[in-house]
């Protein structure tokens, strides 16, 4: 078993090679939590370079690893105790593929 340690923006990631039996799903994937749209946009970008877009900030990038890049205030928008206000976040995310903060803050305000 090959096994190594890499760093990205400060973050230590560990991989390991389990066999020619695993491949690479979904079902594993890394999550980006970007601050600006100029962070998001970059971000999605380099991923893309290569690979295919998918609904909801989903991008699998040229080796098909799984990627979601999001807003890093999604969480709060889709969870406001304010169902109807969720609600249009939830239904305008659906519609993306790369994800547009002002579009769904605008979809929060009922806009």
């Amino acid at each position: 078993m090959l096994t190594m340690t890499f760093e990205i923006e400060g973050q230590q990631f560990t991989a390991l090679n389990g066999g020619p039996q695993f491949s690479f799903t979904p079902a594993i994937s890394f999550f980006v939590a970007c601050h600006t749209q100029e962070d998001f946009d970059g971000l999605w970008d380099k991923l893309l370079a290569g690979g295919a877009a998918l609904q909801c900030g989903w991008v699998t990038d040229k080796y098909g690893v799984s990627w979601q890049i999001v807003p890093a205030i999604l969480d709060d928008l889709l969870r406001d105790k304010d169902a109807a206000k969720s609600a249009r976040v939830m239904k305008a995310m659906l519609g993306m593929n790369k994800l547009d903060i002002a579009a769904l803050k605008a979809a929060y305000e009922g806009r």
